[in-house]
């Protein structure tokens, strides 16, 4: 089955990337590596990160290409190759993955969707940065140390006590365990 998406050179689009174990912390608890992939894969193919919030078992990223470049996908395909190989060999790998050389690390697929406007962009923004006060790790959002919140507070873009609990944030954003656009 080939899946459709969104060719935009120079566009800004959200995404939502798993770990095949949906029970576990690794991200979190190897951010550090998660952090190095992520910085070598943007010094090699460059990309802005608007926004974006790793969680225990997935994360959830707002990125803008360059004028010239729509292909994220390939990005994609090298952070989650550099995470996993810098990992120790430990998680259980299905036979179908085996064949295909594939770690066991990550969902095969992700959530994207191509920002449309400001208030899109605005409201992807949000739904990151509320995501641990969301699930429940935090119950104000400046409190979760994964975050670009804190690069927004620290440039006055929002208050340090935004997100603190009451606000509610609407819509789709491909929340892992949910049907919907996954690439």
């Amino acid at each position: 089955m080939r899946y459709r998406r969104a060719d935009v050179s120079g566009g800004t689009s959200f995404f939502t990337v798993a770990l095949a174990d949906r029970k576990g912390d690794l991200l979190a608890r190897e951010i550090v590596r998660l952090r190095a992939a992520m910085r070598t894969v943007k010094q090699r193919h460059p990309f802005e990160i608007v926004a974006m919030v790793v969680m225990p078992d997935h994360l959830h990223a707002l990125w803008r290409l360059p004028q010239d470049d729509a292909d994220y996908p390939m990005r994609w395909s090298l952070i989650k190759s550099a995470f996993s190989r810098s990992l120790p060999k430990v998680e259980r790998i299905r036979h179908s993955r085996e064949l295909k050389r594939e770690r066991g690390i990550w969902q095969r697929r992700y959530w994207e969707h191509l920002i449309r406007d400001e208030r899109d962009l605005q409201a992807h923004a949000d739904y990151i940065h509320f995501n641990p006060v969301k699930h429940g790790y935090v119950t104000r959002a400046i409190d979760w140390p994964y975050s670009t919140l804190h690069r927004y507070a620290r440039l006055g873009w929002l208050p340090a006590d935004w997100g603190g609990g009451e606000k509610v944030i609407e819509g789709e954003f491909g929340e892992p365990g949910r049907l919907g656009c996954m690439k």
